[in-house]
């Protein structure tokens, strides 16, 4: 029973995309909108889709489908995860990580806590492509990866 469902689930997700192909084009859309939104907001210029990241995205994506578990990818570009037990949307996934913003202080170069290191990838100025990927996980939950390419957040340099 649970491969038949899984067969519909892929089934949809496929027709869907072929049905209506913009749906895929308007969440990459969605992701980079959000993302140039908190970039602009401390001048930072904005980032572009780039489909050799969102492959990278997508590919890793799909392996977490079957647990959902936030877990990093430790691939070549930098990563934000998020998941939820229900359906989380690409603009709701990268408003948490902007949300961090409040635990980061710019003078310092520092977070409160370790708990902005999402946002300062969001807004790291060297980071001008991207590429994200949501799944819906056989749990029920949702899984995205958003890729960041050159990655961000190193150690001692400011992210803009």
């Amino acid at each position: 029973m649970a491969l038949i469902n899984l067969s519909l689930s892929l089934l949809c997700v496929l027709s869907t995309s072929i049905m209506f192909p913009s749906m895929a084009q308007d969440m990459s859309q969605d992701f980079v909108d959000a993302h140039n939104a908190a970039r602009a907001q401390v001048g930072v210029g904005p980032i572009q889709w780039d489909e050799t990241v969102a492959n990278y995205a997508r590919q890793y994506a799909n392996q977490r489908a079957n647990d959902c578990q936030m877990v990093h990818s430790n691939g070549p570009y930098g990563e934000n995860l998020a998941g939820s037990s229900a359906d989380l949307s690409c603009t709701d996934a990268v408003q948490m990580w902007v949300n961090e913003k409040q635990f980061y202080d710019y003078n310092s170069n520092s977070c409160l806590g370790n708990e902005c290191r999402h946002y300062t990838q969001v807004v790291w100025s060297k980071s001008v492509r991207i590429g994200c990927a949501k799944v819906r996980c056989n749990s029920g939950g949702t899984f995205i990866t958003c890729n960041y390419d050159p990655p961000g957040n190193y150690e001692g340099q400011w992210p803009y």
